[in-house]
């Protein structure tokens, strides 16, 4: 099989995703810092989180059908600039409602990335190709949410806004894909009406709804326990600094990484069920390990079981929505995922601050723990264990 990650067109996905990212994972270790900053509380600080997430549950759906309609770059590009600048003008923000405001409209810039960088694989890539390109991207995302907040922690120590240059990088990848990237586009074919009542039906199957709560249930697990109170707990309980907080969350994606690069392999052997199955088990052994650990280094197996989880079951859940829906309605289907990530990005943080407030830190992970349990039900119940057949590549560019 040929080395995909040498594809151009790939690569250019790959910087999509890596700002798809950017927007969270490059703050989660000046959290603590931010909130002393702008003298903030461990329930109000998942705020300047869920800004940042909210424009992407409300235009989501809007973001779907604009891909499928006029076309993935159209889109793509302005959303990379919009991001960009607000994101940095983040750095400038001297008020909790001021830095509020940015990260919304940095937010409506992001919120067609994780649309489109899952929606172009699909368009690119058939068959076993698509869940190893699928795999790939994960890892890339993996190298990310990584790098961000090891890179995060460290321009932290210069000052708590010091991680809002980091979006600047979307400019010249914004103008690289304008100018040379190569992708298929969509047909316009028949009315919008027949467009909504077909994707409906498509969506309204019982392997899809398992694959979007699935989705729903894996960001709540992911911006709840780990994204806005893991660097809470290791501040806290351990007196972690944001370097080390960083280096923490660079282990879960580093395992990540290491999952989903042999998702191909593992998926042929084992089935897309098998792998969404044993994700939910690691998730759960994380949520019931972590807030229990009686030292920073035994925080370490936990984290290491959800980098594992996350590897196999994002990349295997988009693979498999890619391949359930048609190119011409394939926005809309990665859209509605999309809608369901943002939405649980946006009231994970609300959820585990209430369950916090209600009975402090072990809550949150035992609501993460039943999240994971719903997740194991879900691909038990409702997923055909399927392995891809291998399909020749769409509009490939070495």
């Amino acid at each position: 099989m040929r080395r995909l990650y040498l594809d151009r067109n790939l690569q250019f996905v790959f910087g999509v995703t890596l700002m798809a990212v950017l927007g969270v994972s490059s703050i989660i270790p000046a959290l603590p810092d931010i909130m002393k900053g702008l003298h903030l509380g461990p329930v109000q600080i998942g705020l300047v989180i869920s800004a940042f997430t909210l424009p992407g549950v409300l235009f989501s759906p809007l973001v779907g059908i604009l891909a499928d309609r006029m076309g993935r770059k159209v889109l793509l590009v302005p959303s990379l600039f919009i991001f960009s600048g607000f994101g940095f003008a983040c750095f400038f923000a001297q008020t909790m409602q001021q830095l509020l405001i940015l990260r919304f409209f940095q937010g409506v810039g992001a919120a067609p990335l994780g649309v489109l960088y899952s929606t172009m694989i699909g368009d690119l890539y058939h068959g076993q190709e698509r869940g190893q390109a699928m795999g790939y991207n994960a890892s890339v995302l993996a190298m990310g949410t990584a790098g961000y907040p090891a890179l995060g922690g460290f321009l932290a120590l210069l000052g708590w806004n010091y991680p809002f240059l980091l979006p600047l990088l979307a400019v010249p990848l914004g103008l690289s894909i304008l100018f040379f990237m190569n992708t298929p586009e969509p047909q316009k074919t028949g009315s919008l009406k027949e467009y909504f009542t077909d994707a409906f039906r498509r969506m309204k199957t019982r392997e899809t709804m398992a694959l979007f709560a699935t989705t729903l249930l894996t960001f709540i697990i992911l911006y709840g326990p780990l994204v806005t109170y893991l660097p809470i707990l290791l501040n806290h309980r351990f007196s972690a600094s944001p370097a080390t907080i960083g280096l923490v969350f660079l282990v879960a994606s580093g395992f990540t990484g290491i999952a989903s690069f042999q998702l191909g392999k593992l998926t042929q052997r084992f089935g897309q069920r098998s792998l969404l199955m044993t994700a939910a088990v690691l998730y759960g052994l994380a949520m019931a390990l972590t807030p229990y650990a009686p030292s920073l280094v035994m925080t370490i197996p936990p984290v290491i079981c959800f980098g594992l989880a996350q590897g196999l079951n994002i990349p295997t859940v988009m693979t498999m929505l890619t391949t359930i829906a048609p190119m011409e309605q394939r926005g809309a289907f990665m859209a509605a995922n999309g809608l369901l990530l943002r939405l649980a990005q946006t009231i994970a943080p609300m959820i585990m601050g209430g369950l916090y407030a209600l009975s402090g830190m072990s809550a949150v992970y035992w609501g993460g723990f039943v999240c994971a349990v719903a997740i194991l039900v879900l691909a038990r119940l409702c997923i055909v264990n399927t392995v891809p057949t291998s399909n020749p590549p769409v509009n490939s560019d070495r």
